[in-house]
């Protein structure tokens, strides 16, 4: 047997791969996410058409319902929007940004996190004590409004004319600091156990430093929990995207995402062109319910009390 394929094996074995093959529920919101991130991922190619090309869009087809409608239109499966832009096409397109802000702002909030945490339980004292108390004191206020706080300083102090070029970094880096916490607490708790076990007392012997002791020894053992709260912080992510762009502070309207086709629909949504508003909110809960799934079910599997 090859290496490859010796490889294959153990990891079709492995108890991981056992616990997905046989939970339904795992199965289905793999799937779902598939098609969406590469929907998403694949958008150029796979959408009918791009609807951000000012120069292709129509006018006169604004509007125009579902092509399962009588008024509709097979070259629009789901209907226009005001500007005559596809509403298929623009989901794909605005999921690309909705997914890319999300996992950037989730992998910014865990660098930062699994950093606050590891230092905090491995040092203690006061760095402990100021590292958790600066936690406690972001707890009080929910994600959203400090999100919402970070855009609104951006702005001030950020030139008008480049506040549109950066507007989608200001706002992984609002959603990254809103979401930092729960690592840094994981973290913290985990490297308190861990500081203590023989292996790190053997490296201080033989002369290691803290930060090697820390990134070397001590980090390799706490990722478990983090990979967990990482991949169901990815929908909180995309939701928070979502309702910051829903309420106009988020990414710019020349790079909509899903929050920002949403609120566009809603303005329409009481005259009767429902399809506006109703295909990207549809398409942000698959995204965000599948990716829930799929952490609750990685939760559950590498907790060894439910084996």
């Amino acid at each position: 047997m090859s290496a490859a394929a010796g490889w294959l094996h153990r990891a079709w074995n492995h108890d991981l791969a056992w616990s997905f093959r046989h939970s339904p529920v795992a199965i289905v919101a793999a799937l779902l996410t598939l098609i969406c991130v590469g929907g998403a991922l694949f958008a150029p190619w796979l959408a009918p058409h791009n609807p951000f090309d000012s120069g292709a869009l129509n006018l006169s087809d604004g509007f125009t319902p579902p092509a399962w409608t009588r008024a509709g239109k097979t070259m629009y499966l789901l209907g226009t929007d005001d500007q005559g832009r596809d509403v298929l096409s623009a989901i794909m397109y605005g999921a690309r940004i909705s997914l890319g802000v999300g996992l950037a702002a989730v992998l910014f909030s865990m660098v930062l996190g699994v950093g606050m945490g590891l230092l905090a339980g491995y040092a203690g004292g006061r760095t402990d004590a100021f590292i958790m108390r600066v936690a406690d004191i972001q707890l009080s206020f929910p994600a959203i409004l400090i999100a919402l706080l970070i855009d609104g300083v951006a702005r001030v102090a950020l030139p008008h004319e480049a506040q549109d070029e950066i507007a989608i970094y200001v706002l992984i880096l609002a959603i990254g600091v809103s979401g930092w916490v729960q690592y840094a607490r994981t973290v913290r708790g985990s490297t308190l156990v861990e500081r203590n076990k023989e292996y790190v007392q053997a490296a201080r012997v033989i002369g290691r430093s803290p930060a090697s002791i820390m990134l070397r020894h001590v980090l390799p053992n706490v990722m478990g929990p983090v990979l967990v709260i990482a991949t169901i912080h990815i929908a909180t992510a995309i939701i928070t995207e979502a309702t910051l762009s829903f309420l106009g502070v988020g990414v710019p309207p020349t790079q909509p995402s899903l929050g920002t086709l949403i609120r566009v629909g809603n303005d329409f949504l009481l005259s009767g062109e429902w399809w506006i508003t109703v295909f990207p909110g549809a398409a942000l809960v698959v995204l965000v319910l599948s990716v829930n799934l799929l952490g609750d079910w990685l939760r559950d599997a590498l907790n060894p009390k439910l084996r």
